[in-house]
């Protein structure tokens, strides 16, 4: 009897016992795509996400063939938007063979338009990858971000300016930026993408048709299997994307933001930083709407002036993107957006402190325990919304060190 209470008390121990952090730190994996994916995504008509994915701590780097070469994605949501423009270059490319292509270009040859000799085609440009993409959100810096304008900079191709023919000579053309946003919404894809190959694709078709004079129809393709999601809901691309043109989205997100309360040259700032394209900033001043209400809304804008690549802006729009969609689903109700060091949060109407982290795999490396255990996050109780997965052992050391870690899906 003795024997049996022993081994009964044994398997209560750890349901009684406070958890245990890892004694050792991980090194990043090499994980199989299907344990990310649905099999949908994995292979379409257009394309092929490569079995082997590497994780740098957060973020995984996919690589995705196509008929349009190599493409690489940091992130699911990034992945998704590059299988939606493999199937919108193929329709793009069958539309080029149609009568009525041919027909429009013989017309534009009497209307031409200098910025015409731009368009051409080149080789899709791979996304330059780097050891880590977003790991600064987690690093335990300054509890400030610093206000200042960001200056313009050169990108390679891979994060180039995704509005990429807004400021070139076709857009002078009267009308050609409606048109081509037109052609982006007939193929559900983001009309300032950083996919040069399709922007110089939607260049070539959509002023083809325009310069012609004629209507563009976009060929309709056989959709993938896994993109037979409506695309733009698949990307999340807003409607008004497409409805107004660069500037007037421009200027509808500063009206936005001034009724918010955030400064002005911070909205100067958050207008010309560079790693914010067009898509992007609407995307966050849209989740900072549907947050009305919410303190510190301004602290956001600061964030994303500091951000110094686009995989990092990304990070900060599906956190965003996340925060909002647990707002109107009822999940949480919030009263004010936090920054921890460069993390964003946002702390609950009950004191609850909550952390979005849309990540695809966390391993418990030092800067993530670094983070997990820091000392300056008060005694709140602490939540993990994050996406994708969490090693064995990032679970028991946030466990440790006193967060309740839940998992979502990618917004």
């Amino acid at each position: 009897m003795k024997t049996m209470r022993l081994s009964f008390i044994a398997t209560l121990l750890p349901f009684f016992c406070p958890a245990q952090a890892p004694t050792a730190f991980e090194d990043p994996v090499v994980i199989q795509a299907k344990d990310l994916l649905p099999q949908e995504l994995l292979v379409g008509t257009y394309h092929r996400v490569r079995d082997q994915v590497v994780t740098d701590g957060y973020m995984a780097h996919f690589e995705i063939d196509t008929d349009f070469g190599v493409f690489k994605a940091v992130g699911v949501p990034q992945l998704k938007a590059r299988i939606v423009e493999a199937e919108a270059m193929r329709k793009l490319a069958e539309t080029s063979k149609s009568d009525l292509f041919a027909e429009g270009m013989k017309r534009s040859v009497t209307q031409p338009i200098d910025a015409a000799k731009n368009i051409v085609t080149k080789p899709v440009e791979s996304i330059k990858k780097v050891p880590s993409t977003v790991g600064h959100f987690f690093s335990k810096v300054g509890a400030s971000i610093e206000r200042g304008a960001s200056k313009a900079q050169n990108r390679d191709a891979g994060g180039g300016d995704a509005s990429a023919t807004q400021g070139s000579g076709l857009s002078s053309a009267t009308g050609f930026d409606k048109a081509k946003l037109d052609t982006a919404r007939q193929l559900g894809v983001d009309p300032y993408s950083d996919n040069r190959r399709l922007q110089e694709e939607m260049d070539k078709v959509t002023w083809a048709f325009f310069a012609g004079g004629l209507p563009l129809r976009i060929v309709a393709a056989t959709a993938s299997a896994g993109v037979s999601l409506a695309a733009t809901k698949m990307v999340g691309i807003p409607e008004e994307t497409y409805s107004l043109t660069a500037s007037e989205l421009a200027l509808r997100d500063k009206q936005a933001l001034t009724a918010m309360g955030v400064r002005g040259e911070d909205i100067e700032a958050f207008q010309i930083q560079p790693y914010l394209s067009i898509t992007r900033r609407h995307r966050i001043v849209k989740s900072l709407e549907a947050l009305d209400g919410v303190k510190g809304r301004g602290r956001i804008i600061l964030l994303a002036n500091a951000c110094d690549q686009a995989a990092q802006v990304d990070f900060l729009v599906a956190s965003l993107a996340m925060m909002a969609q647990r707002q109107r689903d009822g999940a949480a109700r919030y009263s004010e957006l936090v920054v921890l060091g460069r993390l964003p949060g946002v702390m609950t109407a009950t004191g609850t402190l909550e952390v979005p982290a849309p990540v695809d795999h966390v391993t418990w490396t030092e800067q993530v325990a670094t983070f997990a255990q820091r000392d300056d996050l008060g005694t709140a109780p602490r939540i993990l919304i994050h996406t994708g997965q969490l090693s064995p052992a990032a679970t028991a050391g946030f466990t440790a060190a006193g967060w309740k870690t839940v998992a979502a899906t990618y917004p």
